[in-house]
């Protein structure tokens, strides 16, 4: 049975309500993953997405940051919420849904300086991305039928930034994130499901920042958020698509959805 699953830094779930969905009716989803809903999860919004068609959910909320949640149509069963870097922030839930395992993940961004020695952020956001990597591996991920989606917060490709040379010390791009991203595709044997289908040079973003108001007029993207499947999948894709309308509409999210249909 084919099956759609989109992905969505929503940055706060409450404030973009209506953009749900828009999003929902035009694409249809059979699930969908978002990131930083910021909300507790006892007050997220359960009534109106279910009226928006998910009656099945899993969420995984804090109050004011972070926080995941798998909404869907179809019926899921073992759902789980891990915790990572022995921190509690809610940035981690998994079900499985039509004979396949969903991980929705949110990476920590990792502030504003490249150096874990200075800045505790990033030590922990590399400690995630190596424990991702270490759980991948020690579970045999590759094995299973499973996706992993979210957002990774690296643009791991020289094309997945608008100035390769020029952000290449920023943090979400630096050669240390990468290797790190690197070592978490090959402990699943993960497939990059984004670039199997737009392979590069070619430019392929899902977030324009809010600080510079020309970025999304002048294109100056990144790729951060992900869309990753094992090997017993590869035979099941059949289309990947950025949606990058979605950063047009009013008071928008500064991440758009990455929408995955597997036959």
């Amino acid at each position: 049975m084919p099956l759609r699953i989109a992905t969505w830094n929503v940055n706060s779930v409450r404030q973009r309500l209506d953009h749900l969905a828009r999003f929902c009716e035009r694409h249809e989803p059979d699930v969908l993953c978002l990131q930083e809903i910021k909300v507790q999860t006892e007050d997220f919004p359960l009534e109106k997405v279910q009226d928006i068609g998910f009656p099945h959910a899993v969420i995984h909320g804090q109050k004011g940051y972070n926080g995941v949640a798998i909404l869907s149509r179809r019926r899921i069963t073992t759902p789980r919420k891990e915790v990572w870097c022995d921190r509690d922030d809610c940035r981690h839930a998994a079900v499985s849904v039509g004979g396949i395992e969903l991980h929705n993940f949110y990476v920590p961004a990792g502030g504003d300086v490249p150096d874990p020695d200075q800045n505790d952020k990033f030590a922990h956001k590399l400690q995630f991305l190596s424990e991702m990597a270490a759980w991948a591996k020690k579970d045999k991920l590759a094995e299973r039928k499973a996706v992993i989606v979210g957002d990774l917060n690296v643009a791991p490709l020289e094309h997945d930034v608008w100035n390769h040379k020029r952000l290449r010390r920023n943090v979400g791009h630096t050669p240390v994130e990468v290797e790190h991203m690197a070592r978490l595709w090959a402990s699943g044997e993960l497939i990059d499901v984004a670039r199997y289908f737009v392979p590069e040079p070619e430019p392929l973003y899902t977030w324009w920042g809010y600080r510079f108001a020309q970025s999304v007029a002048k294109n100056y993207g990144w790729r951060l958020d992900h869309v990753l499947v094992t090997p017993p999948l590869k035979k099941r894709l059949k289309s990947l698509e950025i949606v990058r309308e979605t950063r047009s509409w009013e008071k928008p999210s500064d991440h758009v959805p990455v929408v995955l249909d597997l036959k």
